[in-house]
């Protein structure tokens, strides 16, 4: 597996964990502009999964609580995140 599948494996693990946490789900889905109906087909495109993991890492505490309980490292979405397109990135905010 090269690093793109695994970070697209990760963004899809995250995308499941999201999907069970239900206010935050909400919140994802509100701020991606994605709905239900379109999400298996949307999971596909690695843009999105980047988007994804955009998202979890927005706030800390979800990161860690992904980490927890999903049993990867805290910096293991940022370093998936990276290998997505756009994830290159400088980000200086």
């Amino acid at each position: 597996m090269n690093r793109q599948e695994a970070a697209e494996t990760l963004a899809l693990e995250a995308l499941g964990w999201l999907a069970a946490q239900d206010d935050l789900f909400t919140t994802f889905l509100a701020a991606s502009g994605a709905g239900v109906a379109d999400l298996a087909q949307r999971a596909r495109d690695p843009d999105f999964l980047g988007s994804v993991l955009d998202f979890l890492l927005a706030e800390d505490d979800w990161i860690l609580a992904f980490s927890r309980d999903t049993g990867h490292p805290p910096t293991a979405p940022a370093r998936a995140r990276a290998d997505l397109p756009g994830g290159a990135q400088q980000h200086w905010t």
